[in-house]
């Protein structure tokens, strides 16, 4: 950020949810109407690992997964100077939780029905892979309280379209 002594940046907003939430088209729509960059940790894994996130989990694991998630965020948090999205498990990690203090954090709100219709039968989402309503039910529902631990806010996203829920987000940021 400007003045920053050691050169640093910020997002302009760091968006957490649940997959279905909408962090990434959310996140793409908001970055465009504030004309700054938007920035998914997800795709910051997959570069710095040269394979897809579901190839991550099978050749390497989910430990190796989450500490590429944790390298993932940590840059991003220093170097984003826009909207940024994290991955929804990233809160899962404390030193994550840590942080994002001081962020401005949204909380991408999203019920299991609406969830469920927007990542289908969890293609591409390796945690979804089995029975994927009642696997996401319980990520939604591990995950809720360290969400709610993060954000400075929440914005509902059921029913809603990504331009609303954008325009409502934009909305929080002025001062």
């Amino acid at each position: 950020m400007p003045g920053d002594p050691v050169g640093r940046t910020r997002p302009v907003v760091v968006l957490v949810g649940s997959p279905g939430s909408g962090k990434t088209t959310v996140g793409e729509t908001l970055a465009a109407l504030l004309g700054v960059e938007f920035r998914d940790t997800d795709a910051d894994i997959e570069a710095m690992a040269g394979k897809p996130i579901p190839e991550i989990f099978v050749d390497e694991g989910e430990d190796h997964f989450r500490a590429l998630e944790r390298a993932a965020t940590a840059a991003a948090l220093t170097s984003c100077a826009g909207v940024l999205a994290l991955g929804g498990g990233a809160v899962l990690a404390e030193e994550n939780r840590a942080a994002l203090v001081g962020h401005t954090v949204v909380h991408l709100s999203v019920e299991l029905a609406d969830a469920v219709k927007r990542v289908g039968l969890g293609a591409g989402r390796p945690l979804l892979a089995i029975n994927p309503r009642a696997t996401l039910k319980h990520l939604m529902d591990q995950r809720r309280p360290l969400y709610a631990e993060v954000a400075t806010a929440t914005v509902v996203t059921d029913g809603r379209t990504p331009e609303e829920i954008a325009a409502e987000v934009a909305a929080l940021l002025k001062p």
